[in-house]
């Protein structure tokens, strides 16, 4: 278990940030960067809120808070971010184009020896790493909301990931204190490929009016204890990321078993799209 010395992550969003918050708790010297300053410093502000929560679980003191902070950088330049790391982690939203040039951006600023990783949830790391002149050293690690909580690092391998390069993430992942466990490079690779379509089904009982949302959650919940409903999670994931998540492997895979239901594509339509809008399966007031 080893951990690098440095790390830039790209983007500041909730993935990202999270990301962030873990490797700079754990002693590294992380960059956040982003497109412009002010979503650079939305994500330092959840981090700093994040952090806080930690403190009035007594599971933190406020000195630590304020190291933690003080390892985590900031930059809107992703080549200037990369001088120096060991590695990158990528965390923007689900577009192969945009990703695409954030890891030729990455290549040319990154030293030789520094992995490129990508948080994707879905899309292929070996189209990834064609964007890049290191493919060997391109790899998937696909952290879990919330980033702080949640254990598990999904490391996937992409076509041309060394074994030195799967090994050293998986190691690094062990080192933030959380579980890895290795995929290969297939659509939705392990968890979206299993998780998308029992939310895809729950959708339709929905709208096939089969039971209530409440009732779809809680037999989920009391008969195959999982910790929260289908549609409470897609709710949490967001209604457009499922959509964007369902669409890929579709489109990868060529079955129409991952067709999104009509009811997720009209809710994501109308602008219902879950905790962040305010308004998905379920009503949210904060």
């Amino acid at each position: 278990m080893s951990l690098p010395k440095k790390v830039a992550v790209i983007g500041a969003g909730t993935m990202g940030n999270g990301i962030a918050q873990v490797f700079a708790s754990h002693g590294v010297q992380t960059v956040l960067c982003d497109v412009n300053d002010a979503a650079v410093h939305r994500g330092i502000d959840a981090i700093a809120k994040s952090l806080d929560r930690f403190v009035k679980k007594g599971t933190l003191t406020e000195a630590q808070k304020s190291e933690t902070l003080g390892r985590i950088g900031k930059s809107t330049d992703v080549e200037g971010a990369c001088f120096g790391i060991d590695l990158l982690v990528e965390a923007v939203f689900e577009n192969l184009d945009v990703k695409a040039e954030i890891f030729k951006k990455a290549d040319r600023g990154a030293p030789p020896h520094a992995i490129l990783a990508s948080n994707t949830s879905s899309i292929s790391i070996t189209r990834i790493a064609a964007a890049t002149k290191r493919a060997d050293r391109v790899i998937g690690m696909h952290f879990m909301n919330p980033v702080p909580l949640m254990k598990l690092v999904e490391v996937i391998r992409g076509h041309a990931t060394s074994d030195e390069t799967t090994n050293w993430v998986l190691g690094a992942a062990q080192g933030l204190g959380k579980v890895p466990v290795a995929a290969q490079d297939y659509p939705g690779f392990i968890s979206n490929r299993v998780l998308m379509p029992m939310i895809n089904e729950a959708a339709f009982c929905l709208m096939e009016g089969v039971a209530t949302r409440e009732g779809i959650d809680e037999i989920m919940k009391l008969g195959m204890n999982h910790p929260m409903g289908p549609l409470q999670l897609a709710d949490f994931i967001g209604l457009d990321v499922c959509v964007n998540i369902l669409d890929v492997l579709k489109d990868g895979l060529g079955d129409d078993k991952y067709r999104a239901c009509p009811l997720l594509r009209r809710m994501v339509a109308a602008g219902y799209l879950g905790r962040k809008s305010g308004r998905g399966f379920y009503e949210y007031t904060t």
